[in-house]
């Protein structure tokens, strides 16, 4: 018998929050903090335009997308690359500046994909420690070594809702090394209405040696049709439009961005939902001795420690309520917590309801 070989890799493969149980069809998932309010009626008017041709291949350098961000976010369209959600700019980083034996500096607990990607390409993940649950600067850098090529953050963080503040993020890059490229993952700064915040983008727009991520799966509510962006220096971004696949974001997804960008409306009014869904929660479980993060992103890390219930229990009785909130073992191994996406005005009247009842019992 003929034997094909290939590389194994000693990795955990990412497990995404679940999406679906077998024996229930009504199902409220808050497992994987999508957007509450889905995505903008603009989207919605141009995904059901029935001139679209998809016998075409779409535009491989995004350019009226990028035009559209630089307009958005007052910065350079030529530093923008645009990938099929953010996770693909991630691996394009790595493959760009990662070579076997390499070091990447990554927090405890933070977003899977770093840390796969970052394997993938031989390099070794050095996990620097949080304290309470939030990233530290200080162990961060104890944790530089003269292989280190990469830290990756996500501020505020997945899973924690932790976040570092300007004055924090600012010093981080000022302690670092020059030559090692920061990468500040700006997943959920829409969202962020804190006085003490600013997003990597805002910050370090620049910055030589920093990389800022984005996406349009949250608050956009893009997340089927993966899209994400990201935004370093002219080199990096010339280096790295030599190794993107040529056409790898769909000309759905470049036409929808654009449109959600224009919607200020929309987010506007998905903002507010959010801060006042997530306070509401934040709240309430608290009556139950249920903990979390100061409200930040659009989901909340629920903390079971003095809870009379466990998280797995919990877990469990939610899910058989037809409720799926993502459990923090799985690849984060963080014991006894569970993290809740903030969903829509009737999935979080469902969801409170539920709980009042396993409490109840």
């Amino acid at each position: 018998m003929t034997t094909i070989s290939f590389k194994k890799f000693n990795i955990e493969a990412y497990k995404p929050g679940k999406s679906g149980f077998k024996k229930l069809k009504k199902v409220i998932k808050l497992s994987a903090n999508e957007s509450a309010l889905g995505m903008s009626p603009r989207v919605k008017r141009i995904v059901t335009n029935k001139n679209l041709n998809f016998s075409k291949y779409p535009d491989g350098k995004s350019k009226v997308l990028r035009s559209q961000i630089s307009k958005k976010f007052k910065c350079n369209k030529e530093k923008i690359i645009c990938g099929a959600g953010s996770d693909e700019v991630i691996q394009m980083l790595c493959q760009l500046f990662l070579k076997p034996r390499d070091e990447v500096i990554i927090p405890q607990f933070s977003f899977l994909m770093y840390r796969i990607y970052s394997k993938i390409v031989g390099a070794k993940v050095i996990f620097a420690r949080e304290k309470k649950f939030k990233i530290s600067i200080k162990e961060i850098i104890k944790k530089v070594s003269k292989k280190t090529k990469i830290v990756f953050i996500a501020n505020p963080n997945n899973p924690t809702g932790t976040y570092l503040t300007k004055n924090e993020l600012i010093d981080l890059r000022r302690k670092l090394k020059k030559n090692i490229l920061l990468v500040v993952d700006d997943a959920y700064a829409e969202y962020m209405k804190n006085k003490d915040y600013d997003s990597g983008l805002d910050l370090f727009k620049n910055k030589q040696n920093v990389f800022i991520l984005r996406t349009f799966s949250k608050i956009y509510g893009l997340s089927s049709l993966r899209i994400g962006w990201g935004y370093g220096s002219k080199q990096i971004i010339k280096a790295m439009n030599i190794i993107k696949p040529p056409f790898n974001v769909n000309e759905v997804a470049q036409k929808a961005a654009v449109e959600s960008l224009k919607d200020n409306k929309f987010i506007s009014r998905s903002i507010k939902h959010n801060i006042f869904y997530a306070t509401k929660l934040k709240d309430f479980l608290e009556k139950y001795d249920i903990s979390s993060n100061k409200v930040s992103a659009n989901f909340l890390l629920l903390d079971f420690a003095k809870c009379k219930f466990k998280a797995k229990y919990f877990y469990e009785k939610l899910k058989a309520k037809g409720i799926i909130l993502r459990s923090t073992e799985n690849g984060y191994k963080i014991k006894n917590m569970l993290r809740l996406t903030i969903g829509s005005k009737n999935e979080n009247l469902r969801f409170m309801k539920s709980v009042k009842s396993i409490f109840k019992k």
